[in-house]
C-alpha cells in the first residue's frame, strides 16, 4: 500500500482542533480555562514535563533493555534523578488540581482495591473493566 503524505497532511489538518492549529483560538481556550478556576500554566507545565521527564527515565530502560546499558550505581541514580524530576511535575499537577499527592495515592488505592478483589492482580479484570473505571 503507498501512502500519500500529502493527502495525509491535508486529513490530519481537517481533523485537528482550532485551538492546536491556532494560537488565538489556543488563548481563548486558556483563558475560559482561567474563568472556570483551572490553572492553565500550571497543568500544562505539569503535563508537559510528566511526560518529558517519563521520557527520559524510559530512555535508561530502554538502553539497559535493548542496547546493552549496565544495572549499575550510575544508571539507578540516573532514573532515580529522573523519577524526582517526575514526582517535581506531579506535584505541580496537583497544586493545579487543588490536590495532593497524598490524596492521589489513596485515589489510586481505592481505584485499584475496586478493580483487583482481594488485592490481586488478574488479566481477566485488567481487561475487562466495569463502567466507570478508567
Amino acid at each position: 500500500m503507498s501512502v500519500d503524505f500529502s493527502k495525509y497532511g491535508e486529513f490530519v489538518d481537517t481533523v485537528t482542533s482550532a485551538p492546536s492549529k491556532g494560537t488565538g483560538e489556543m488563548i481563548a481556550v486558556l483563558k475560559d480555562l482561567k474563568v472556570r478556576g483551572a490553572q492553565p500554566e500550571r497543568l500544562l507545565t505539569g503535563a508537559v514535563g510528566i511526560c518529558a521527564e517519563g521520557g527520559e527515565f524510559m530512555e535508561v530502560v530502554k538502553k539497559m533493555v535493548f542496547q546493552g546499558k549496565p544495572y549499575d550505581h550510575d544508571n539507578v541514580w540516573h532514573m532515580k534523578r529522573e523519577l524526582g524530576d517526575i514526582m517535581f511535575y506531579v506535584q505541580t499537577a496537583c497544586i493545579a488540581l487543588g490536590t495532593t499527592v497524598d490524596e492521589i495515592v489513596e485515589m489510586n488505592v481505592e481505584k485499584l482495591e475496586a478493580r483487583y478483589p482481594g488485592g490481586k492482580f488478574s488479566v481477566e479484570n485488567s481487561e475487562n473493566r466495569v463502567e466507570g473505571d478508567l
